[in-house]
């Protein structure tokens, strides 16, 4: 029974999902987006957050950490050098899953997991836009745009009394 085990084991032995989640890590670390399915991706996110947070602070003794995990040297570096100056600022949430569906030969569950920094469509609409032009105007006019207009409506209408 998993009473209380947090973890996704993945139906693998402790060996193999270590060795899994290692080289899912440097490719999603190398590449910025990977496509794997669902219960993969939510445990890798439990797996590479940690790493990316320690690579906030580049000492010796991190670096040692997290290829103690990866196993990877272009991986560390990649992290060290890219990865942890553009999340810098970021308290946490280093990573976005997306679902894209099921797989057509065994109907599991497929999702693309991805460095939410990298992506630059997501990026640009995240920025504020600008208040789109309402059909009807909010500005109130000043008194000087006022007043020729009333005039003119003035001069139109003494021009139509006569007629009538």
């Amino acid at each position: 029974m998993r009473h209380g085990c947090k973890q996704n084991k993945l139906s693998r032995t402790h060996a193999h999902r270590a060795a899994m989640l290692s080289n899912m890590a440097s490719s999603l670390i190398k590449q910025k987006r990977i496509e794997t399915t669902l219960a993969k991706a939510k445990v890798l996110r439990g797996y590479v957050e940690p790493l990316i947070n320690r690579s906030k602070v580049d000492s010796t003794a991190s670096r040692r950490l997290v290829f103690s995990y990866l196993q990877d040297k272009e991986a560390v570096k990649e992290l060290f050098r890219e990865v942890s100056q553009k999340v810098a600022d970021r308290p946490g949430g280093y990573t976005r899953i997306l679902k894209t569906g099921i797989r057509k030969g065994d109907n599991s569950q497929m999702a693309i997991i991805e460095l939410v920094d990298y992506n630059e469509n997501m990026l640009k609409e995240n920025k504020p836009l600008k208040a789109k032009a309402t059909r009807r105007s909010r500005s109130k006019k000043t008194a000087a745009e006022a007043e020729p207009k009333a005039e003119a409506k003035a001069e139109e209408t003494a021009a139509e009394e006569p007629k009538a």
